[in-house]
């Protein structure tokens, strides 16, 4: 029931049990700010993070682009293309420094690509 700016604020604030802080992350301004506060170890990771990050990163994808017409063309109009999530200092959600990386991001933006489709 809450609007998030980004699905970075919404990720980084999901990291955390404790609600004022999800909110302090949920209000601040930009992405960069959303992602810092969530790198905090200031408070506690949720201690399922591991097993439930790519679950709540493919929910906060799959809600902006059913949410948001121009996102969701855009992701349309790459067709059949791959999609590479360029971060070169992270392996995870991107295909880190060489380029071999889980690219977890890429793989829910054609997932949710499909469903779209469907």
């Amino acid at each position: 029931g809450k609007w998030w700016r980004t699905v970075e604020h919404y990720f980084q604030s999901m990291k955390f049990h404790d609600a004022d802080y999800r909110e302090r992350i949920r209000k601040s301004g930009k992405p960069k700010q959303a992602k810092a506060l969530g790198m905090t170890r200031e408070f506690p990771l949720r201690s399922d993070w591991e097993k439930i990050k790519d679950r709540i990163m493919l929910e906060a994808v799959r809600c902006k682009f059913e949410t948001h017409e121009h996102p969701r063309n855009l992701l349309l109009s790459t067709k059949d293309a791959k999609i590479v999530e360029n971060a070169p200092m992270d392996a995870y959600w991107g295909i880190g420094a060489d380029g071999n990386g889980l690219n977890k991001l890429g793989k829910i933006l054609m997932q949710v690509r499909q469903e779209l489709r469907n």
